[in-house]
């Protein structure tokens, strides 16, 4: 469509949003935020089905910000350029989406089975990031150049299947595992909508 921005210009909008949400969690009350831009099955059972997508450009901590929006800059101008600023958009969106469905199925449906999680309040449990967003689209651009090196810290060169096979590794773990600050779950959601975009790609669908 006209109204979309240039390859890099999608890229920039997507982190203006990011940054925008993470502006208002410093200045809005953190219940509104909770309500309203992160994901919990409290949420879901109260109707904020919006919360499936707003919690992926919400953040309340700088470094998770800056890590998710360091992926996003180098990695989403990667596939923006390739494939249109549109297929970025739409990327990210999918992998927000099904990221959101799988940490809720997790909470829902695992969680509760985990003794990790006696007295902890698993209806409130909530998340919030962009990870399975950037996950999506990190994980697409080493299923589609496996061979290619990969700068972690921006110094250290490792070759990008290896990265992919660790990130993939870590976040059954952290399922497996359970409590704790990261979602393996909402991660593997991203994961998944990659996997399916690369084997569309693959087939000539895309």
């Amino acid at each position: 469509g006209r109204w979309l921005p240039s390859a890099d210009g999608m890229v920039l909008m997507l982190m203006g949003a990011n940054v925008a949400v993470f502006m208002l969690w410093q200045m809005a009350s953190p219940d509104f935020m909770r309500d309203h831009f992160s994901i919990s099955l409290d949420n879901l059972k109260s109707g904020r089905l919006h919360t499936l997508l707003t919690n992926a450009f919400s953040h309340y901590d700088s470094g998770h910000l800056f890590g998710n929006m360091m992926s996003l800059y180098f990695f989403g101008s990667n596939i923006s350029s390739a494939f249109g600023p549109a297929f970025l958009l739409k990327l990210y969106i999918a992998g927000a989406l099904v990221g959101s469905t799988f940490f809720l199925v997790d909470k829902a449906f695992i969680a509760p089975r985990r003794q990790i999680y006696a007295g902890w309040d698993v209806l409130r449990s909530n998340a919030l990031g962009a990870s399975a967003a950037v996950n999506a689209i990190v994980l697409l651009h080493i299923f589609l150049k496996p061979k290619g090196l990969i700068y972690l810290y921006m110094v250290i060169p490792v070759p990008a299947a290896l990265v992919g096979v660790a990130w993939i590794g870590l976040d059954l773990w952290r399922v497996n595992k359970g409590q704790g600050q990261t979602s393996g779950a909402s991660h593997l959601g991203g994961t998944l909508v990659a996997a399916l975009v690369w084997a569309r790609i693959r087939k000539g669908w895309i």
